[in-house]
């Protein structure tokens, strides 16, 4: 009976397998054809792997005009004897004795015949570019590091939360938020009692009875759990209503948000070393073959960058320092630094590739350029913020340690305009048996930018939303 597998196990087979001629059944896209001398030597792929396995087939074997609708694109299912290769590349090849032609492939219309294309292309193909080599090793990479993550937390005995998508509460207040309404756009009810709500929109007619948003963090109901649970973690999609079109920002992207008990700042920053040493450590052993595509023909040198980031100790500095050595440096940065200011990414680089020359976590921000809901330093000017800072892409991790003073808290959401009584819940958190705790946020779609290379965040994503562009549902 022939075996049926996917040609990645067939090659971590293929010592064994070229001992013994076996039957194999295998499934894929045609990536070339060449003919040569009565025999096709077709290189088929099936999504599971970077590499090809040749399929060797005698033309006349095959029923007329088969042939040439084996095109580039095209989906077929070969029955075969599996034998040594005599070419070089590859250690096993499969000699076909039979071949179903499951879907054709216009040549004259197949947008990704044997050529490079262009990133920048493929983004206008994105329902076709997970077939390019490029594309299938980014998403291979994405879902090796998707099952990391949640290794990683599993084995350290996190709980997995699934925060709501849909929540009336704004984590960040900064206010860049998608609404969330079923209200009819073209007649949106208004409140006709006198008062002074008089005209203003009535969301007791909305679903929720109340203004409801797409989320920006899963980090306050995170708190909650970990009040309960001790350390949890979310990882799932949020959103960001920003008009922003650079190479870093999505409209949705996935957030990694642990969230410990118990915890100060130190060891929040020691916590989210450790696991982000974890997860490229994994992606190093088993994908070890997606990134020598990557270092190859995405940036080179990026396999020997994340070895050394993972034997690194992490620095650390206070953002009082940061900025010393910034001011100090003598360079020209495109934004001025100064105490007060928020860090750039030019600042950022600067500090990890030619300061530090390694990663470093930047801790103490000034409270005014941080959220609500960090915990104030005894100066009364900084709040227990950390980012981390890596070569090549500079901030990677953004954290903190929570306020969990009552009446600090209260004064904090007062101070920042956030309607106090939509956060009554989580108060009620520092209310009964509020104790430390931390954590962290990392977007799912920069670290697999950092891991691969690639240098535009709607390459990393399978459906990028931006300003715009919603064009695959």
């Amino acid at each position: 009976m022939a075996i049926n597998l996917q040609i990645k196990e067939l090659f971590s087979k293929a010592e064994e397998l070229s001992q013994t001629e076996t039957e194999a059944q295998v499934q894929g896209w045609i990536k070339t054809r060449r003919d040569s001398k009565g025999i096709s030597f077709i290189e088929l792929n099936d999504g599971s792997c970077l590499s090809n396995l040749q399929i060797l087939v005698v033309e006349e074997k095959l029923p007329d005009g088969l042939l040439e609708k084996l095109t580039t694109g095209s989906a077929i299912s070969v029955n075969g004897i599996l034998k040594k290769s005599l070419g070089k590349g590859q250690i096993i090849e499969l000699y076909c004795e039979n071949l179903e032609l499951l879907g054709t492939a216009d040549p004259e219309t197949y947008p990704l015949q044997k050529k490079r294309h262009t990133n920048e292309f493929l983004r206008t193909i994105s329902h076709l570019r997970p077939r390019t080599n490029t594309f299938g090793a980014v998403f291979r990479t994405r879902s090796l590091l998707s099952y990391a993550v949640h290794e990683y937390f599993n084995e350290k005995g996190f709980v997995h939360l699934h925060s709501p998508i849909i929540t009336s509460s704004d984590c960040e207040g900064a206010g860049s938020m998608f609404q969330v309404t079923i209200l009819p756009l073209d007649n949106v009810p208004k409140i006709e009692a006198s008062g002074p709500d008089k005209g203003k929109i009535d969301y007791s007619k909305d679903f929720f009875s109340t203004p409801t948003y797409l989320t920006v963090s899963g980090q306050l109901e995170g708190e909650l759990f970990a009040q309960a649970l001790k350390n949890i973690y979310t990882f799932g999609p949020t959103f960001r209503a920003e008009n922003s079109n650079t190479p870093r920002h999505l409209a949705e992207f996935w957030m990694i948000e642990p969230e410990m008990a118990f915890c100060d700042l130190m060891q929040d920053s020691k916590i989210a070393e450790e696991f982000l040493k974890y997860v490229i450590t994994k992606v190093l052993n088993k994908g070890l073959e997606d990134l020598k595509f990557f270092n190859e023909w995405v940036e080179k040198g990026i396999i020997d960058s994340l070895e050394k980031l993972i034997k690194a100790d992490f620095a650390r500095i206070t953002y009082t320092e940061a900025i010393k050595i910034l001011e100090s440096s003598g360079k020209k940065f495109e934004f001025p630094c100064t105490w007060g200011s928020d860090l750039q990414t030019e600042h950022e680089r600067f500090l990890s590739e030619e300061y530090i020359k390694g990663p470093v976590f930047v801790m103490d921000y000034p409270k005014e350029i941080k959220a609500f809901y960090m915990r104030l330093n005894d100066d009364q000017k900084t709040v227990a913020a950390m980012d981390l800072l890596v070569p090549r892409l500079g901030e990677i991790i953004g954290g903190s340690q929570r306020e969990e003073r009552l009446d600090i808290l209260e004064q904090k959401i007062i101070d920042n305009n956030l309607p106090i009584d939509h956060y009554s819940w989580y108060l009620d958190t520092r209310r009964f048996g509020s104790t430390p705790h931390a954590g962290f946020g990392l977007g799912f779609e920069r670290l697999v930018m950092y891991i691969t290379g690639m240098q535009n965040i709607r390459d990393v994503i399978p459906f990028p939303r931006t300003p715009g562009n919603a064009s695959i549902n």
